[in-house]
C-alpha cells in the first residue's frame, strides 16, 4: 500500500463534517482508532487530538473545536462496527468522558498479537514492521498536541497511526480464527474497556501498598481511607494525585496521624495542590478510627508468598509455564506470577483468571494451593 502523506487526511473542526465522515463507512467497518492527549498537569487526559482511518480514508479529528461524543456513540458506542487499536487502555481514557463504556466491539492488536504468538507488549511500531513492512518515525511523540495549528509533521505522524489499523487487524483476526482464539481475545479486550472505565477508581487501592501488608487491619483501614479520599480530590480537582499526597506521605499518615492540622501543615509542605481546604478536609478525615463496617470492608494487603509456600508458587509458575507453552501463548499473557502470588495469599480465586483462563488454570492450579 502507499504510504499517505498529511495532505490525504482530512482536518475535521465540525460536527456536521464528523457526521458525513462516519455516514461514508458501512455498518460493521474495521475502523481504527488513535487518539493524542496530553498529561502534564492534570489527573484527567486532555483529549487533543482523534484520529480514524478506513479504506484509504483518514480523518483527523479536533476535539477542541466542538463536543465530538454526540457524533461518534451513534456509530461506535453501538452497533458492529469494529473499532480496532493498539494497546487501547490509555487511549480508552482519554476517550471515556465521550465513551463511557468504551466502543462496543473493540479490537486491541496489541493483545491479539499475544495471542497468535507474537509476543507480549509488542509496539506498534514492530507489529506494523513485522506485518507489513514500513518503519514508523516515532519523532513526534512527545510534541505539544494542544497547539494549534498542528504541523506537517504532527498530522503525518498522527494520520501514520491509524493507517495500518486495519490491514493488521485483517491479518490477526485471521490468525486468532487459526487457532481458535477469537473469543479469548474479544473477552480480554471486553476486560480492557472495564478497567479503562475509571470514572469511580479502585475500590481497594492500599492493596498496591505491599510495604503496609504487615500492618494491623486498622491501618491498613485508615491507609485505604486516606487513598480514597486523594482519589476522589484528585479526580475533583483535576491535578495529579501525588500533587495532593505523595504515596511516601500517605503511608506515614496512615502510620501516625498528625495530632493537629498545624502539624499536617508542616509535615506536608511541597504538595503543590493541597491548599488550607484540603488540608482541614484530610486532618478532619483521619481523626476517627475505624469501624467494623469499614474494617470488614477493607480488604487485606496481599502479603509476600511465606516460605513454606513458595515451593507452591514455584509449582504453580511451572504449571502455568507447562500449560501456556502447550498453548503457545506468552506465560504472562496466561498468569503474571503476581496473581499467583495474590492467590496463595488470599487462598481467593483472583478475578484475572475468571472466563477462559478459569477453563485452563483452576483445576491445575487448585490442586497445587497447599491446605
Amino acid at each position: 500500500m502507499s504510504v499517505p502523506t498529511a495532505a490525504d487526511a482530512t482536518w475535521i473542526d465540525r460536527r456536521d463534517t464528523l457526521e458525513a465522515w462516519l455516514a461514508e463507512l458501512p455498518a460493521d467497518a474495521a475502523l481504527g482508532v488513535d487518539t493524542e492527549f496530553m498529561r502534564r498537569n492534570t489527573f484527567h487526559p486532555q483529549l487533543a487530538l482523534l484520529q480514524l482511518g478506513w479504506n484509504g480514508r483518514y480523518a483527523l479529528v479536533d476535539p477542541l473545536a466542538f463536543d465530538i461524543g454526540s457524533a461518534l456513540r451513534p456509530r461506535l458506542a453501538t452497533g458492529p462496527m469494529v473499532t480496532v487499536m493498539h494497546s487501547a487502555g490509555e487511549d480508552l481514557e482519554a476517550l471515556a468522558p465521550l465513551l463511557p463504556q468504551g466502543p462496543g466491539t473493540l479490537f486491541d492488536t496489541q493483545i491479539a498479537a499475544a495471542f497468535v504468538g507474537m509476543g507480549l507488549g509488542l509496539s506498534y511500531r514492530a507489529l506494523v514492521a513485522e506485518l507489513i513492512g514500513p518503519e514508523l518515525d516515532k519523532g513526534e511523540t512527545r510534541s505539544d498536541w494542544l497547539q494549534r495549528p498542528l504541523t506537517e509533521s504532527q498530522r503525518l505522524y498522527a494520520t501514520l497511526d491509524v493507517v495500518y489499523l486495519e490491514p493488521v487487524h485483517a491479518q490477526l483476526a485471521a490468525r486468532l480464527a487459526e487457532r481458535g482464539r477469537t473469543a479469548w481475545h474479544a473477552e480480554d479486550c471486553e476486560r480492557l474497556k472495564r478497567r479503562a472505565d475509571t470514572h469511580e477508581g479502585d475500590p481497594q487501592p492500599h492493596r498496591s501498598f505491599r510495604a503496609a501488608a504487615d500492618w494491623p487491619r486498622a491501618q491498613q483501614a485508615l491507609l485505604r481511607r486516606i487513598l480514597l479520599w486523594r482519589d476522589r480530590s484528585a479526580r475533583t480537582l483535576d491535578r495529579p494525585r501525588s500533587w495532593l499526597l505523595e504515596d511516601a506521605l500517605a503511608l506515614d499518615f496512615a502510620q501516625n496521624p498528625p495530632s493537629s492540622v498545624a502539624e499536617l501543615d508542616q509535615r506536608s509542605r511541597g504538595q503543590r495542590a493541597l491548599r488550607s481546604p484540603q488540608r482541614a478536609e484530610l486532618f478532619e478525615l483521619i481523626r476517627p478510627g475505624p469501624d467494623a463496617e469499614e474494617l470488614a470492608a477493607t480488604a487485606a494487603i496481599p502479603a509476600p508468598v511465606p516460605g513454606p509456600a513458595k515451593k507452591a508458587l514455584a509449582a504453580m509458575k511451572d504449571t502455568v509455564d507447562r500449560l501456556a507453552g502447550e498453548l503457545d501463548l506468552p506465560a504472562g499473557l496466561l498468569c503474571p506470577r503476581k496473581v499467583l502470588e495474590e492467590c496463595l495469599t488470599t487462598r481467593e480465586w483472583p478475578e484475572f483468571l475468571e472466563g477462559w483462563r478459569r477453563d485452563v488454570l483452576h483445576g491445575p492450579l487448585s490442586a497445587l494451593l497447599p491446605d
